[in-house]
């Protein structure tokens, strides 16, 4: 496992971010009070700059933008544009919106529950929610596509609830950086950190974030975000972001030889594979000498999370550690052939997995 953390500590780096400009096409999202503004075209233009900065000082990082242009992108194809990018962070802009035009400022939402039911601000939280998840119903067939998912409908946001903790710690890391990089800028005030359930932080398996950069319904805010010398200051402070944590991202994944634990304490366990509640599909103990195994990982986090917890529904995860961060596999066999009828079930639960080998080399992709 050394040599192999040795030999590959370039490729493990921050190398794949997603930046999604909110809304696109026929949706507009939110509207200015004289319906002549629309958060697209904001969205749009902060995160085209955003790409280009990044480009330009790391052309080693590979920028995906979920749109490009003026165009319409299903909510569910957002995140998985990330996921089969293989993406390490996704920075979702967004513009907000209020009934009143007093509100403004930025805010840096992750995934989570809102806020306290018996508070205010839940009420007002779950607008903005429900007002991100809706275009969901711009879309055909929209019933069918999201599983009977209701973005209107509080009871949907329920399971949402138990994979917020998967990158909940990065994803943390990442919007206090952003918070703070926002400071002093020409969105002034600072409306804080917040969890909210929004479908496209749901489904990304990777850190991610969604940034509200100002209030479209408040003139003084929406006078700012009108000029380009303010989207430029913005997406210049999204970027210092960018750069801050890709550096700690980096610097956490460095491992020299006198720090890292001998092999046989990060090699994965030769422990049975877990066994759905009620499983389609009959797992297999893997054999204990067993050179090579097959297995789906469902993500990866820095934090230590308990095998009981119900993200894993009712999987017993191997865990393999590289550096400070912890790989999270189910589905282990032996077999190439039984992991992959695994992994179609798999899927179906965390749409972000994906396939890997496990071998004396350590874990790699699988396709």
């Amino acid at each position: 496992m050394l040599g192999l953390l040795s030999g590959r500590g370039e490729e493990l780096k921050l190398r794949t971010v997603v930046i999604d400009a909110g809304h696109g096409g026929k949706d507009a999202g939110a509207v200015s009070k004289d319906k002549k503004t629309y958060e697209k075209t904001f969205t749009l233009s902060i995160a085209t700059l955003l790409a280009e900065k990044i480009k330009a000082e790391y052309p080693d990082v590979k920028v995906i933008q979920t749109r490009t242009t003026d165009k319409f992108v299903e909510l569910r194809d957002r995140p998985a544009i990330a996921n089969k990018a293989n993406g390490q962070l996704f920075i979702s802009i967004h513009i907000n919106s209020a009934y009143s035009t007093s509100p403004n400022g930025y805010s840096v939402h992750i995934l989570g529950q809102s806020s306290n039911k018996n508070r205010d601000l839940f009420a007002y939280n779950m607008d903005v929610v429900k007002r991100e998840n809706s275009v969901i119903l711009l879309e055909d067939d929209y019933s069918t596509k999201y599983q009977g998912f209701d973005p209107s409908d509080e009871q949907s946001y329920i399971f949402m609830s138990l994979m917020q903790n998967a990158h909940l710690e990065q994803s943390l890391l990442v919007a206090s950086i952003i918070s703070e990089k926002l400071k002093g800028g020409p969105i002034k005030a600072d409306r804080g950190i917040w969890q909210n359930p929004f479908y496209v932080l749901w489904k990304t398996a990777m850190p991610s974030v969604l940034v509200e950069l100002g209030f479209i319904s408040n003139s003084n805010d929406l006078s700012l975000l009108k000029q380009e010398s303010n989207r430029k200051d913005l997406a210049q402070r999204l970027f210092e972001a960018f750069k801050e944590y890709k550096t700690v991202y980096d610097s956490s994944l460095e491992i020299h030889k006198e720090d890292a634990a001998p092999a046989q304490e990060t090699a994965p366990a030769a422990t049975p594979a877990a066994v759905q509640p009620t499983p389609v599909v009959q797992e297999a103990k893997p054999a204990e000498t067993a050179a090579v195994r097959y297995g789906t990982q469902i993500f990866a986090s820095s934090r230590n999370i308990d095998p009981s917890d119900p993200m894993f529904m009712g999987y017993q995860p191997v865990v393999i550690n590289i550096g400070s961060l912890n790989k999270y596999i189910i589905g282990i066999f032996e077999s190439e052939e039984e992991a992959r009828k695994a992994n179609t079930i798999i899927k179906v639960k965390y749409p972000g997995s994906f396939m890997v080998k496990l071998s004396p080399d350590g874990v790699t992709r699988f396709k």
